[in-house]
């Protein structure tokens, strides 16, 4: 737990030269203006300006003025830089130039639903993601376009000498060095894929720490000639990568989602909760699974979720009841299993928590858990035990949001604003787009 006065302690005693001040854009992309570490302290104080009209969603150029205020909590030393100059990350939050917290900062937005949580009597909202990926090898070209999974390897797969091993124990090394407890990794299902679990914390804590994931995942890749990608659904016919998030909610007395008189050990207030979220699902699906992407990973037939229903053991379904542990009453949560990790996890776990809040709220009904795999039922079947499905294409995700004012207004109307442009013009660009396929199965048939 850093402070300011022990950030500027530990810069002199490891001899810090440079300060990467670090924050997103409302698309998730980590931006970084780097200072020398003696302008730190000042920086504490006062803040430092930049020009917000050059980061897309933030300011207009009449009002570009912004202020980077850096959170003494979320310093770093960066692990794989190892000769001078030594340098380190603060993550920020964006101020307007009166000192007033921006809207469209995605950190502030997350800041804001947790503050809601905390006025209807919450203390914490834990969240814990499981961020997905793959490692691809340049297989000899420049570009990614030519690139092929790192191994062959399939699920828990492991063998002492082999290199997808190898640079996931750097990976790991890195993430504890970086103050990110790793509590296991392994191979997933498909070639290339990989999965590196840390610790839930609070949902501030966790997003910070999943951006900063992603970025030492890309670092050590590259150190090791390799690409690491989020993207949900890179190689065609083979599982996609998704970003499970484990959520439960707390009160001054313990965990608001444990009752040990219940069947699945779970309150009423959780019950509301996961009723919130699958209540708002559809208008989730364009925050947690933001791209065009996304869409190719949530299909039928590839254990990603499509299907608006909840169970325990059943992974077809949207949202899983992880088996309750004698011991571990603290541990019970819900499992939210169709969010991937191309999401910016600061829109995302406002999004979830202020859906999940408005079931609580509102004290919305649930439906029965589902056994059954969803994945073998009918169109008819499903409507008659009233099992939604999630949107199958960015665009129809983005219509669904355009009718949910509860997660519009977690994003807030500037974010929401300027996100739902970027993202329509998304669709455009890849609808417009002919792509190698309809070359392949058009140009000599037509």
């Amino acid at each position: 737990m850093f402070t300011k006065e022990s950030v500027l302690q530990d810069i002199q005693e490891n001899n810090i030269e440079l300060i990467d001040l670090q924050f997103t854009d409302i698309l998730g992309v980590t931006k970084s203006v780097t200072i020398p570490s003696e302008h730190l302290e000042d920086i504490f104080e006062r803040g430092s300006w930049f020009d917000g009209s050059s980061i897309y969603g933030f300011a207009r150029i009449q009002e570009s003025d912004m202020l980077l205020m850096p959170d003494p909590m979320t310093y770093r030393i960066l692990p794989w830089v190892t000769e001078a100059p030594l340098r380190a990350r603060i993550i920020c939050d964006i101020l307007t130039a009166e000192g007033e917290p921006f809207l469209g900062d995605p950190r502030y937005a997350l800041k804001r639903a947790v503050a809601k949580a905390e006025s209807m009597g919450f203390t914490t909202y834990n969240i814990g993601p499981e961020l997905e990926f793959f490692l691809f090898r340049r297989n000899g070209s420049s570009s990614i376009l030519d690139a092929v999974p790192h191994d062959v390897g399939g699920y828990f797969d492991f063998s002492p000498g082999d290199e997808a091993e190898r640079v996931r124990s750097q990976i790991i090394t890195i993430l504890q060095q970086l103050k990110i407890n790793v509590e296991m990794s392994h191979h997933e299902v498909a070639i290339g894929q990989h999965e590196i679990d840390f610790k839930y914390s609070d949902a501030l804590h966790s997003a910070d720490n999943a951006i900063t994931f992603k970025y030492a995942v890309k670092g050590v890749a590259a150190q090791n000639n390799l690409v690491a990608t989020f993207m949900p659904k890179p190689v065609f016919g083979e599982n996609g990568s998704g970003m499970h998030c484990h959520q439960s909610l707390f009160t001054a007395e313990g965990n608001a989602f444990y009752n040990p008189k219940d069947d699945y050990k779970l309150t009423q207030t959780a019950y509301y909760f996961m009723a919130g979220l699958l209540a708002h699902a559809r208008g989730l699906s364009a925050v947690v699974a933001p791209t065009v992407n996304s869409y190719k990973r949530l299909t039928p037939g590839y254990e990603a979720p499509v299907y608006v229903c909840w169970a325990q053991r059943n992974r077809s379904a949207l949202i899983r009841v992880p088996r309750y542990s004698p011991g571990r009453e603290q541990s019970t949560r819900v499992e939210l299993r169709f969010p991937d990790p191309s999401a910016n996890p600061y829109l995302a776990f406002a999004a979830m928590l202020e859906a999940g809040l408005d079931g609580i709220a509102n004290k919305l009904p649930i439906s029965a858990a589902v056994s059954d795999d969803v994945f073998k039922w009918s169109r008819e079947e499903r409507e008659a035990q009233g099992v939604g499905v999630l949107p199958s294409t960015l665009d129809e995700a983005l219509d669904a949001l355009s009718e949910d004012s509860v997660v519009q207004g977690a994003l807030g109307g500037h974010i929401y604003e300027v996100y739902d442009r970027a993202k329509r013009a998304e669709w455009e660009e890849y609808r417009l787009r002919v792509t190698n396929w309809e070359l392949e199965r058009y140009l000599e048939t037509c």
